[in-house]
């Protein structure tokens, strides 16, 4: 291509990044968006917008331990810990998030493909591993139609508290703040948590990243950006002394030598998704994360500009720069 120079710009709210692509100010634009923001670009003229399947996967983290980097603090909190109480009401608050009524609302008016996600170790249901997995890695305990949920959900808190509707268990939920769609998502969850025995309190901070230590939080959003395919990517989510284990999940010994081992060395197909199911069951059993949906991916820019690609991993728009040409 012809491009010399690529001069990156990072605006925090997806509103102002929409008008500065329709002043000129930026030429190529990438992020997470609402269904009117998607409507609002396509409108733009001159601007050509993509949508597909990106690689980035949502999900609900649940703490229950101290982050072991830098920065961790203890965390005493109702999750702390993999005793029975703890784990318990962890299950009960996942079965809680409303995940198909925030699918179909919010992601689905953006992109009409996305189901609702049931893996943490193949994050994408077009993976030919991904049905092999959810079949036997203990994601069933979550489905099923949100009433039902609801209803084990409070029997299961009913257990360890006598009143949860007038009594609720508190619970501080980080929610990353300049972002429209999941300021939306943590008005859903807080609307159906009063059904099921818990009080959310959700504090939206903009500089939410360095929160993600923080054991003042019982639950946040999040979204693993993937840089490649590599099959042990996920070891430093989910190791108990990895680096991207901010909520302190500690799967034990077991889950770290399986995590290590898928690390380590190639394996078929057939094997990899045995180890998945293994390393998922330990997850889901323990209910330290719900996975939400695949993000719809948004890439709009200069209709001038030629050879733009939209990519699933990160990062997703400049990738492929130099076949970028006017």
């Amino acid at each position: 291509g012809d491009i010399k120079n690529i001069v990156q710009k990072y605006v925090a709210d997806g509103n102002p990044a929409i008008q500065a692509l329709a002043n000129g100010e930026i030429t190529l634009y990438s992020g997470q968006q609402t269904a009117d923001g998607v409507a609002a670009l396509k409108k733009i003229a001159g601007v050509t917008t993509e949508g597909g399947l990106g690689g980035t996967y949502e999900h609900v983290d649940l703490r229950s331990g101290a982050y072991a980097g830098s920065g961790g603090s203890p965390y005493t909190g109702p999750f702390a810990g993999n005793g029975e109480k703890a784990t318990q009401l962890r299950r009960a608050f996942l079965l809680c998030i409303p995940r198909e009524e925030i699918v179909t609302k919010l992601v689905n008016p953006i992109n009409a493909a996305i189901k609702p996600l049931r893996s943490v170790t193949v994050p994408t249901t077009i993976d030919p591993l991904y049905n092999k997995v959810v079949t036997a890695n203990g994601s069933n305990y979550y489905e099923g139609d949100q009433a039902t949920k609801n209803k084990r959900a409070l029997a299961i808190v009913k257990k360890y508290v006598s009143n949860p509707i007038a009594d609720p268990i508190k619970i501080n939920f980080l929610v990353p703040g300049n972002n429209a769609r999941r300021a939306a998502q943590a008005l859903l969850i807080d609307a159906n948590m009063a059904n099921c025995g818990f009080d959310t309190v959700m504090d939206t901070v903009v500089d939410w990243s360095p929160q993600l230590r923080n054991s003042k939080y019982d639950a946040t959003f999040f979204g693993w950006a993937p840089t490649t395919t590599a099959q042990g990517s996920i070891r430093a989510n989910w190791r108990s002394d990895g680096a991207n284990n901010y909520n302190g999940s500690n799967g034990g010994a077991a889950l770290d030598a399986v995590l290590d081992d898928v690390f380590s060395r190639p394996m078929s197909q057939t094997v990899l998704a045995g180890t998945f199911i293994k390393i998922e069951r330990t997850i889901f059993g323990n209910a330290y994360t719900l996975p939400m949906y695949q993000h719809p991916a948004v890439l709009a820019y200069d209709s001038d500009l030629k050879g733009v690609k939209l990519s699933a991993l990160s990062p997703v728009k400049e990738w492929n720069f130099w076949e970028w040409a006017y």
